[in-house]
């Protein structure tokens, strides 16, 4: 009969995370040699990260993945190079598995809790992670030798650093010029309109996060600094919010702040729901009859197709289009969000209109005008 001794977790992390070390370049696609052609990336934190060059292995992983891969996709050819990625889904499935045959194909898939090890075990000749998987993931990859680009994408002047960045890896700098003018030009089309209009020009807008409890709603503010505030303001509205929650995650608040607020336009999200059924559901609940925005009809579910349009995904830039013609309907009546919707996925994605057709438009929810 053989004992074995109970091995402490993080005895047996620290054993695993030497193991690979030793292994480290074994594990990495492309060593680094003298003799090989590299390049500098400044990244998000302001770090000069030495890679092979050309990048032919790139891997992504770690929390909000979507919008990094999303990302990536709007470089034609890129998804070639991804050898590993994270999982994604809010409900929905995945929008890049639905418009990329080759999706699974020589790519490995990771969980949302993966490892150092796992990616490492891809031989990336880099990994592209968010700034806030710092300590959680890149820190144990940078101790395998293993070159890490961190990026933002949190807000539209994020957007604009890290499309650079990302086609500098690419080696596609042409590509992030034209993405960064189609959203800046797009971007300036809506602020040209708003920036003009006066404070009581401006409705007040709450938008609320909808989850659920024990089959009971709970919603929840964004924090001030997150990208539903810069849409909201954007977009010609004042988020009531902002002031109450400065930082941190989604925080939940009652029907009596709610209420004591009173919006002109309440916004509704929701992640893990139908945002149809999530909007009906609010607008049949008697308390919140009472309210200014649904005694004047402006009670919205915010528009999505796979994902939700609010989000920092590439797709906050129909969202700040879509929430536009809601906050200010005779100011934006000219703007045709199916044509709008159409034309992202056509520029961005190089999709076809028998494709949005069959992949996107059945997937729309939201008040759509």
């Amino acid at each position: 009969m053989c004992f074995k001794l109970p091995i402490k977790p993080a005895v047996a992390a620290t054993a695993v995370l030497l193991l690979l070390l030793s292994a480290a370049p074994q594990l990495m696609a492309r060593p680094m040699a003298e003799d090989l052609p590299t390049m500098v990336v400044t990244d998000a934190l302001g770090r000069d990260v030495l890679m092979p060059r050309p990048a032919e292995r790139i891997a992504m992983g770690g929390r909000a993945v979507l919008m990094l891969a999303d990302a990536l996709y709007l470089f034609p050819g890129a998804s070639e190079r991804l050898v590993g990625v994270g999982h994604i889904t809010q409900g929905k499935g995945n929008f890049l598995e639905a418009i990329d045959p080759d999706y699974h194909t020589n790519r490995t898939i990771f969980s949302s809790t993966v490892g150092p090890e796992q990616i490492a075990a891809t031989r990336p000749d880099v990994v592209i992670l968010k700034s806030i998987m710092r300590q959680e993931l890149g820190a144990g990859l940078a101790q395998l030798g293993i070159p890490v680009v961190y990026v933002d994408l949190e807000t539209p002047q994020q957007y604009e650093r890290d499309l650079r960045i990302m086609g500098q890896i690419l080696q596609n700098e042409t590509r992030a010029e034209e993405l960064i003018a189609y959203f800046a030009e797009r971007r300036a089309a809506i602020e040209r309109r708003t920036a003009a209009l006066g404070e009581d020009q401006r409705p007040r807008v709450l938008l609320l996060y909808y989850s659920e409890s024990a089959g009971e709603p709970v919603f929840s503010i964004p924090p001030s600094r997150w990208i539903q505030s810069d849409l909201v303001r954007m977009a010609g509205g004042t988020p009531v919010w902002v002031g109450e929650h400065p930082g941190g995650g989604w925080a939940p608040v009652g029907f009596e702040q709610i209420a004591a607020w009173d919006p002109d336009t309440i916004v509704l999200v929701a992640y893990r729901h139908g945002i149809d059924a999530v909007t009906e559901r609010v607008r049949q609940r008697r308390e919140w009859r009472q309210l200014r925005a649904l005694q004047n009809d402006a009670l919205f579910g915010f528009a999505s197709d796979f994902y939700s349009w609010d989000q920092p995904d590439v797709r906050w830039l129909l969202g700040l289009q879509w929430l536009a013609t809601r906050i200010h309907p005779e100011l934006f009546a000219d703007l045709d969000i199916d044509a709008a919707m159409r034309e992202f996925f056509s520029v961005l994605y190089d999709m076809s209109q028998a494709e949005i057709e069959a992949l996107i438009v059945p997937q729309l929810e939201g008040d759509l005008p």
